[in-house]
C-alpha cells in the first residue's frame, strides 16, 4: 500500500481500484490508470517530452479522475525529496480562460522545487513551452479551511501580500488542453517568483490594485484585481471552499498563489518580464 498525505487528506491505492478515507465517493478510472497517467506526467517533467493529450488518449475522463492523477504526480515529487510549499488558483481570469479554451478555475499543489529567488535566472530548457503569468501572492499566517471560508476570514488569515510571477509549463503537447489535463498536470505548474513589498492585504484594496506587465521593456497588458473573480482574495476563498470539500485546508505557511492578472506570455532564453501592482511595487524575472 501506498500511501501519501496532502493537507488533511489520506489517499490509498488498494487492491487494483482507487480508495479515500472519504465516503460517498465514486470513481471511474482505476488505480492502474491513475498510476499510469501520474507516473508518465512526472516522466514527461522530468524528460521535458510532452505526452498526448489525456483528454484523447481516455475520452471520458472526470475532473475526479484528472485530480487523482494530479496526487499520483504529485507523490512522484515527494518520494524524490520535495516539500509542499503551497497551493494555485489556475485559469482564473476570463483572458487566460479564453486562451486555453476551459470555463472555470482549477488548483494545484506548488513544492519546494518550483520556487526561485527574485532576480534568479530562470532555465529555459529545463522548461518544455514556458509562459509568464503576473498575479498576487498570499502568505498565510493561519489555517483556512472550508467550506464556509470568507473574504473576511482570507484577509484575517493573511500575513502579507506580495507580487509574484508564476511560469506555467505543460506536460501536454502542444498545450493542447482541456480542464481535464491541466489539472492532472498540476494546473500545468512551472515556477515561481515573488518579490516587491509584503503588505498586510487589510492595507490594499486588491481588486482596484492596478498591474501593469511589461516584456522586454514593452507593455503587454494593464489589469486591476477584479479581473480575478472580482479579487484576488475571492479566488483564495474559492480554493479555501473547494479544497475543504475534499478534507484539505490551506495551511500557516503556505504561499498561495491567487491566479493571473496578465494574459499568459510565452517566454524565450534572453527575455525578461516586469510585473508593478498599484501598492505592492513590482518584481521581475528574466530567462537564459
Amino acid at each position: 500500500m501506498r500511501c501519501v498525505e496532502l493537507g488533511q487528506r489520506h489517499f490509498r491505492v488498494l487492491g487494483g481500484r482507487h480508495e479515500t478515507h472519504q465516503q460517498n465517493e465514486v470513481r471511474i478510472m482505476n488505480a492502474d490508470k491513475i498510476r499510469h497517467y501520474g507516473d508518465a506526467l512526472y516522466e514527461a517533467l522530468l524528460s521535458r517530452t510532452p505526452i498526448d493529450p489525456i483528454t484523447e488518449q481516455e475520452t471520458d475522463v472526470s475532473i475526479e479522475d484528472a485530480y487523482q492523477i494530479q496526487l499520483r504526480m504529485i507523490q512522484r515529487r515527494i518520494e524524490a525529496g520535495e516539500t509542499i510549499v503551497g497551493k494555485k488558483i489556475g485559469v482564473t481570469s476570463k483572458v487566460v480562460q479564453d486562451m486555453l479554451k476551459v470555463d472555470q478555475p482549477d488548483f494545484g499543489q506548488m513544492t519546494s522545487a518550483m520556487v526561485f529567488n527574485e532576480g534568479e535566472a530562470i532555465r529555459v530548457a529545463d522548461m518544455i513551452a514556458p509562459r509568464a503569468e503576473a498575479e498576487v501572492a498570499f502568505m498565510l499566517k493561519r489555517d483556512l479551511e472550508g467550506p464556509g471560508v470568507t473574504a473576511a476570514d482570507v484577509l484575517r488569515a493573511t500575513e502579507c501580500v506580495i507580487p509574484c510571477f508564476e511560469i506555467v509549463d505543460s506536460r501536454i503537447k502542444d498545450w493542447k488542453i482541456r480542464i481535464q489535463d491541466t489539472v492532472a498536470d498540476n494546473a500545468s505548474c512551472g515556477v515561481l517568483t515573488l518579490g516587491g513589498l509584503r503588505k498586510d492585504p487589510r492595507h490594499i484594496d486588491l481588486a482596484l490594485a492596478g498591474m501593469v506587465l511589461e516584456k522586454n521593456g514593452e507593455v503587454i497588458s494593464t489589469s486591476t484585481g477584479a479581473a480575478v473573480q472580482g479579487s484576488p482574495v475571492n479566488a483564495v476563498a474559492w480554493l479555501a471552499n473547494t479544497l475543504g470539500r475534499l478534507g484539505i485546508a490551506l495551511k500557516a505557511g503556505e504561499v498561495i498563489l491567487s491566479g493571473s492578472q496578465s494574459p499568459l506570455v510565452p517566454v524565450v532564453a534572453g527575455d525578461s518580464l516586469t510585473c508593478s501592482v498599484g501598492g505592492l511595487g513590482g518584481t521581475s524575472v528574466r530567462f537564459v
